[in-house]
């Protein structure tokens, strides 16, 4: 039996901002955008060559619309995995990411914490080893 994490759901207040972030600041692919209805579209961004990706939903109530930005109750949500760290950091701050500290050197990896378009937090991070 094979099973795989493909999608995790993102709530967010407006499908464009929140593309133009993913796709435009953090270099996503947009996998898909499809009108569902005349307020809702199925929103599909990933990391280049990534399996798994985020599937941006507008929050359609108001307990949605209060959870936008603060999913995880400002833990670190998502973690985004790198190659090149110092060429992640670099791209990203030019391209107007906020980091809300400083990189660090960990004994798993390099890291540093960034917020998206509405605030949720991300490490980027480089893995010291790749456990195979």
């Amino acid at each position: 039996m094979s099973r795989r994490l493909s999608l995790t759901t993102l709530l967010v207040h407006d499908y464009d901002k929140a593309i133009s972030f993913y796709v435009d600041q953090l270099g996503f692919d947009l996998r898909e955008d499809t009108r569902l209805t005349d307020e809702k579209r199925w929103v599909v961004v990933a990391p280049q060559g990534a399996g798994a990706g985020l599937l941006l939903a507008k929050a359609a109530n108001d307990r949605q619309r209060e959870a936008v930005g603060d999913q995880s109750g400002g833990r670190v949500f998502l973690f985004l995995e790198t190659d090149d760290f110092d060429r992640d950091h670099l791209a990203y701050t030019q391209r107007g990411v906020r980091f809300i500290e400083a990189p660090r050197c960990e004994s798993y990896g390099t890291v540093a914490v960034f917020e998206d378009v509405y605030g949720n937090r991300w490490d980027l991070i480089q893995l010291a080893f790749n456990g195979s």
